[in-house]
């Protein structure tokens, strides 16, 4: 059984999960400590299932949050997690304009995380956002 990171070729898939109200981040089976770690710090709750066969992970926006929040903390990750060099994919209902360029001040105003590579954010909008699916 995938996961939509898997699916799509991404390093981090986010989306809400039908039928729900719940926002998940997916990442590709077997991804690296370093990756969850970061979705960790930045706000995203990690979730496992063990079964007898492998062991599923994922993220989730925290469910006490209002649906802005949701959205809100949907989107923040998405600059961190270019600069670290891994590809983002986020549906156009659920990525926040101001909240991304809010998150991208607060990256380039910060001293640089030991994990970031030296990859600049692509610009909002879902022209960045179509791009960065089509590469990596």
């Amino acid at each position: 059984m995938g996961n939509r990171a898997d699916a799509e070729g991404a390093d981090v898939v986010i989306y809400r999960k039908p039928l729900t109200e719940t926002i998940h981040a997916d990442t590709p089976t077997g991804a690296p400590e370093q990756l969850l770690a970061l979705l960790d710090r930045l706000g995203l709750e990690r979730k496992t299932v063990t079964t007898a066969g492998p062991v599923y992970v994922w993220h989730e926006v925290p469910d006490h949050l209002d649906p802005d929040e949701q959205t809100q903390l949907a989107t923040r990750p998405i600059p961190a997690l270019l600069m670290a060099g891994y590809v983002v994919h986020i549906p156009d209902d659920l990525f926040d304009p101001d909240a991304y360029r809010e998150a991208v001040h607060d990256v380039r105003t910060a001293r640089p995380a030991p994990t970031a590579a030296p990859v600049a954010p692509a610009p909002p909008g879902p022209a960045a956002r179509s791009r960065q699916r089509r590469t990596g």
